[in-house]
């Protein structure tokens, strides 16, 4: 429906255009252009001229076009059925808009973001006469299986409000009224659906400390580089590396409850991959489709470029409406060095004074004004909930010096630097041990302790350590040869590639090897410190190298990722317990 004309257009320089005669607007207002109602956005306003960039194609705007405005900022329509949908980058429903229009998107359609028809059994928590603010839980429906949907007062409320009437348990649409609310004698009516401003973080009482970790089932990332729930992490690296697939398996095998994957100006074949394998993945703790607890986002390549600067705040704004349940949800940002070469493209149309290669000056605030809205947080209804952000960037070349790397390294504390080198070898996940870090491992150390009576935080900075040596060492070799050496540090080399090949690399297609338990990563590490430790041991006593290296049980400890099941992690003790009786065998051979 046509709002009032807030002025025409003047001119058209792509998906940006000046507006001419703005009577009545507002900064970041949505906007409807031509009498094809091309949705747009005021991005600027200069007195009575404003620039519009448009989230479709602006083929056909001409000058004097009106343009109508909403009164209402770029928002997201938040309500129950979000989860299992397939949406763009401006929360348009694709499997609906493919209804109305076949296989291309026709200008100026639109669709509500949520089936208005479908009936929800609405069970209410809250009773006449409560009272109520911002976020307080009115009543639930089950959204799936696994996601119970909370329905809460809209956030933009403010203040106390006394609950006047409230519906009784039974089916109902998403737009019907669930509760009559007043608060000084004015009264509000509240349904299941509310509207949020994208670019506006939602609000919560307190953040918390991140002490927790997002377990991923993958042994390089827990182990090693662990990424807190609520926390933030850049996965960089060129094309072909393994950035998309780390992806998806932490989507699959990840602890979170809600996934929201972001496909932001990726090729068109590879979001079809995404959107066939998505719907037929199992979730592992329920046996069900991963669809029941996930939100895609496609906007491919050559979709309009500001509506994928518009996608991923489309995609964290639905994050944080999950959060305020109490859920913990995981982004998958792919990529976000394509919402980056989108904003430099905007703001080249906008004629801003460029920054380093060519990137607007604003990069770096974007960038941290993203990455900022991840957290563990108390919500406004005393629950805790966290949005953690995984966020794929594709440096040019692989060349991580670049803007968009280097600035996402300023912002986020969690690293996992994908080599190229690891890749071509088929060392996956090509995360490489000596440009990835993570800052979280100090405050994860407690969770990680516990588990483990304190093993894990003492075996991570060994092993650590131990592969830092092995860099040094395996230049040594390159000069010398590995035969001047003495056996104590060819020993090192010859855990650091044991540690590699059994504990680093992961087989995503092995029933077994796919998914580790912590429980089970403990124990693997356990066993290989193990190895080392009587290793040298036996070497100080003069058992030559050699000998330790051809024990069967070191080719049991080689294969145990593919051999022990994570529920049978006792396994490994009886392989340390093997290990121990054969060096000690060893070393009394070679006794004086």
């Amino acid at each position: 429906m046509q709002g009032r004309i807030i002025g025409q257009v003047s001119r058209v320089n792509g998906p940006v255009l000046k507006v001419r005669g703005i009577t009545d607007a507002a900064m970041m207002e949505l906007v409807h252009v031509g009498e094809g109602q091309i949705v747009g956005e005021i991005v600027k306003l200069s007195g009575s001229t404003a620039t519009v960039q448009v989230y479709e194609d602006a083929t056909g705007i001409a000058p004097s076009d009106n343009v109508y405005g909403s009164g209402m900022s770029l928002s997201c329509q938040l309500a129950p059925g979000l989860i299992g949908n397939i949406y763009d980058g401006i929360q348009r429903p694709l499997e609906e808009l493919r209804k109305l229009s076949g296989d291309f998107i026709s200008r100026g359609i639109s669709a509500s973001a949520v089936d208005e028809s479908k009936l929800w059994h609405f069970v209410p928590l809250a009773k006449a006469g409560d009272s109520v603010s911002a976020g307080s839980v009115l009543g639930y429906v089950d959204e799936t299986s696994r996601v119970r949907h909370k329905i809460m007062v809209p956030s933009s409320f403010s203040g106390e409000y006394t609950v006047d009437e409230i519906a009784p348990e039974g089916d109902m649409k998403v737009t019907d009224t669930v509760a009559r609310i007043s608060r000084d004698g004015h009264e509000e009516t509240v349904t299941m659906v509310q509207y949020h401003p994208i670019r506006v973080p939602r609000p919560v009482k307190e953040r918390l400390n991140l002490d927790i970790p997002l377990v991923t089932g993958l042994r390089v990332i827990d182990s090693l580089f662990p990424l807190a729930k609520g926390g933030t992490v850049a996965i960089p690296g060129g094309f072909g590396t393994g950035k998309t697939m780390t992806q998806h398996s932490i989507a699959q095998w990840c602890d979170a409850d809600i996934i929201v994957y972001i496909g932001c100006g990726e090729r068109g074949n590879e979001m079809t991959d995404v959107l066939r394998e998505f719907p037929h993945l199992v979730d592992p703790r329920t046996g069900k489709s991963l669809m029941e607890r996930t939100i895609l986002i496609a906007n491919t390549s050559n979709m309009p470029v500001s509506a994928r600067e518009a996608s991923i705040y489309t995609g964290i704004t639905m994050a944080e409406y999950y959060r305020d349940m109490g859920y913990n949800v995981a982004i998958m940002a792919d990529s976000t060095s394509r919402w980056a070469e989108a904003l430099r493209e905007l703001s080249g149309r906008m004629e801003e004074m460029p920054a380093e290669e060519g990137f607007p000056a604003y990069l770096a605030t974007r960038i941290a004004q993203f990455y900022e809205r991840a957290g563990h947080v108390r919500t406004l209804s005393s629950d805790e909930g966290s949005v953690s952000i995984i966020g794929a960037v594709s440096p040019p070349g692989g060349d991580f010096s670049e803007p968009v790397t280097q600035h996402t390294r300023r912002f986020v504390r969690c690293f996992w630097g994908l080599d190229r080198a690891l890749a071509s070898a088929r060392h996956y996940p090509a995360i490489s041990w000596t440009e990835s870090y993570s800052e979280y491992a100090g405050e994860l150390r407690t969770w990680w302790d516990d588990k483990s009576q304190g093993r894990w935080s003492r075996n991570r900075a060994r092993i650590m350590d131990l592969l830092q040596k092995e860099t040094r060492l395996q230049q040594i070799v390159k000069l010398v040869g590995a035969d001047a050496l003495p056996d104590s540090q060819n020993f090192i080399i010859e855990v650091c590639t044991l540690f590699k090949n059994a504990f680093l690399q992961q087989n995503a297609f092995d029933e077994i090897d796919r998914y580790c338990s912590p429980e089970k990563q403990i124990a693997m590490m356990d066993i290989i410190m193990t190895y080392y430790d009587e290793g040298q041991a036996a070497i100080s006593k003069g058992v030559p190298m050699v000998k330790i290296r051809r024990l069967s049980v070191v080719q049991d400890i080689a294969r145990m990722r593919f051999n022990v099941s994570n529920d049978n992690v006792q396994q490994i003790d009886r392989l340390a317990l093997k290990l121990h009786r054969s060096i000690t065998q060893l070393g009394g051979l070679y006794e004086e």
